[in-house]
């Protein structure tokens, strides 16, 4: 395994998008290829270098954990080197370098599928302790019938009769002479004389499948679990592409979070708020008690550790962090308004002693007025 930084290796910074490395390994891997160097054997090693940094950097799961612990937290779960890139080039080295399955060098017919993305909507319950979901996805698969050849069973696509197998055909126009794409075959350089009858000669089927999708502890929006082998089949018997599962987390009705903490507000009468008290407040755990002490102001934050969330990418749990709201009563009896009456009095003859906030701010009105008139 290499042991250079692979956002060095690929020339991104470590906060580059997908499609940014995507695009920095194809243009490193195509200066480095082997075919394209001969008598640099240094580039082969540069080759493998990219592959493999592209190999994690391009894996969600892969990356965070060498984001996190480095090459020690990827260690041996790299092909070195070995990984197959035909997604990403397509047919480019063919079109370089002359590769492909029909003779003289046309482009093979078969193509591996494409990858597909499910968005998939949790409870924050769900994804804070996990879960295994069941997802139904619409999808190709690989016709049965005629393992996808597209041809009828016992039967073999042949050499399209137009470019001989190649893929391509040549215009003569003169002095000048035009390759291009063969318009009978879409360049795959087959033809299907009897197409298979289930699919028709496409080689697969419309289909929609149930898969079960084991939800670890902890992940957040945003993360991603690859389903391998689960996207779209491959074209005429190619392999099929993966399966991306994104999760998104469903507004809670009383917890919201942020990375491994939870935030709620505890609405508390002004008595409480006033006097102190205890109450019970929920966790994802369960009901817990809280102390509230006297002279409690909103906004009063109250932590209560561990009773967060333990993130899938490790370390301990967070803390749930609790927002005092001191709530003003409504639907007063007559007997309660005599009482605030009589409270509101004596809090007069108290002043500012009883209400500090409330004197400071006037008294910061007072001088902000006091300074516009002089």
């Amino acid at each position: 395994m290499s042991k250079r930084d692979f956002y060095e290796v690929l020339g991104v910074e470590r906060g580059a998008s997908e499609a940014e490395i995507k695009k920095a390994y194809r243009r490193v891997a195509m200066k480095n290829h082997p075919d394209r160097n001969p008598e640099k054997p240094e580039a082969e090693e540069k080759f493998k270098e990219a592959n493999e940094a592209f190999e994690v950097l391009s894996d969600s799961e892969k990356r965070a954990r060498y984001d996190q612990y480095g090459h020690a937290g990827i260690e041996g779960q790299t092909s070195a080197g070995s990984a197959d890139f035909g997604d990403i080039f397509g047919d480019i080295f063919g079109d370089i370098f002359g590769g492909g399955g029909g003779r003289g060098g046309g482009r093979s017919h078969v193509r591996q599928g494409a990858d597909l993305r499910y968005n998939l909507e949790l409870d924050l319950e769900e994804a804070v302790g996990g879960n295994t979901v069941k997802i139904r996805i619409p999808t190709t698969v690989t016709c049965t019938k005629c393992d996808g050849t597209g041809a009828k069973p016992g039967t073999q696509p042949t050499d399209c009769s137009t470019c001989a197998g190649h893929g391509q055909v040549r215009m003569q126009q003169g002095f000048f002479s035009v390759q291009q794409t063969c318009p009978r075959c879409q360049g795959a350089g087959k033809q299907i004389k009897d197409p298979c009858h289930v699919c028709h000669g496409r080689g697969n089927r419309d289909e929609t499948k149930t898969l079960s999708v084991k939800v670890p502890a902890g992940v957040d929006n945003g993360d991603r679990i690859r389903l391998t082998g689960e996207g779209q089949a491959g074209v005429h018997g190619g392999p099929p592409g993966d399966l991306y599962v994104e999760m998104h987390i469903r507004p809670h009705d009383i917890f919201e979070r942020d990375g491994r903490n939870l935030h709620c507000e505890i609405p508390i009468n002004f008595t409480d708020a006033a006097l102190g008290g205890e109450l019970e407040v929920p966790t994802l755990d369960g009901k817990v008690k809280l102390k509230i002490p006297s002279e409690t102001q909103t906004g009063k934050l109250f932590r209560l550790r561990g009773k967060g969330v333990t993130s899938i990418r490790g370390g301990g749990a967070g803390d749930l962090l609790c927002r005092v709201v001191v709530e003003t009563p409504v639907n007063l009896t007559a007997r309660q308004k005599e009482i605030l009456e009589e409270f509101q009095g004596i809090q007069k003859e108290e002043g500012s002693r009883q209400s500090p906030r409330e004197s400071s701010w006037f008294d910061g009105v007072k001088k902000f007025v006091d300074g516009l008139t002089n």
